[in-house]
């Protein structure tokens, strides 16, 4: 038969196990808001750096100035890629759009030289844009360059939008993941507040109380960190087998941030949400912890 000690401690290990959970779940639910936004952040990347503008060359541009261009092109730092495309090649590609040679009908090559150029994502804003194409337009072999301004703006704007809403929602989640970790720590901290009060009246100072009660819950919210990961990688999994094309957006550099950001605030909360719950029965008289 279990004696009252063993029948305390066994509460006392029960408490510690559902406390551990709970937090789990929580750095859980973080950990996906964390991948979410960065999945945002790679995903608007991926989009700004596959818009691109398209210079057009004049017929009597010759090929050391079209080999000029492209060279200088490869060495600008907002360059992701550069194309030379033939007026050859660009009829081909209109023969395809068309179903026709138009070339047949007009009786020559309407197609004109271009370079096809993608953008870094860092040189995606309207007014990177405005300085590229200024300087470019200074080639007196240029004769057009075409943006898609309006969509580059459009997606701009839309991922400004959803970086804005994320950051909201992860702000939101992570006052509510404080307040329920810290009442599950303060529930911790409730069954043991006369332990803290006979500490206290031994000559205990505030620092040597709180020290094992956050050194305690540090060690749960890292084994909290622990499980959340271990979730975390069983979704990763999950959805790269059902989605192969989300494989490209996950990479190992970002699953490394996110559990090290699922890690930190496990470490982070606990230890913060201990000091504070402590903190209260340090400061309370004998008969006011009977109240409380």
């Amino acid at each position: 038969m279990s004696t009252p000690k063993n029948k305390k401690r066994f509460t006392f290990l029960e408490a510690r196990i559902t406390s551990t959970l709970s937090v789990a779940l929580v750095l859980f639910i973080l950990g996906i808001m964390s991948m979410l936004g960065i999945l945002a952040n790679n995903l608007s990347v991926y989009v700004r750096e596959n818009i691109g503008f398209s210079i057009v060359l004049k017929d009597t541009a010759q090929e050391r100035n079209v080999a000029q261009l492209q060279h200088s092109l490869a060495q600008a730092e907002y360059v992701k890629a550069a194309q030379y495309i033939s007026k050859e090649e660009a009829l081909k590609e209109i023969m395809l759009e068309l179903g026709e040679n138009p070339e047949e009908i007009i009786g020559v090559n309407p197609m004109q030289a271009s370079i096809e150029v993608r953008l870094k994502a860092d040189y995606t804003h309207p007014d990177s844009i405005a300085n590229i194409e200024r300087a470019l337009r200074k080639n007196n072999y240029i004769e057009d360059i075409y943006f898609q301004k309006d969509l580059i703006q459009s997606v701009n704007n839309n991922m400004r939008t959803i970086g804005v809403i994320l950051f909201a929602l992860a702000l939101v989640l992570m006052i509510i993941s404080y307040v329920l970790i810290s009442n599950t720590i303060r529930l911790t901290a409730y069954s043991r507040r006369f332990i803290i009060y006979t500490m206290k009246l031994v000559g205990a100072t505030p620092g040597f109380i709180r020290r094992p009660f956050i050194l305690s819950n540090i060690l749960c919210g890292i084994i909290a960190a622990i499980l959340a990961i271990i979730m975390l990688t069983g979704c990763v999994s999950y959805i790269i087998n059902e989605f192969d094309n989300f494989y490209s957006l996950i990479s190992t550099q970002m699953l490394m941030m996110v559990y090290g950001i699922v890690l930190l605030l496990g470490i982070a909360l606990t230890a913060i949400a201990s000091f504070f719950a402590v903190n209260r029965y340090i400061g309370m008289k004998r008969d006011d912890l009977y109240y409380v």
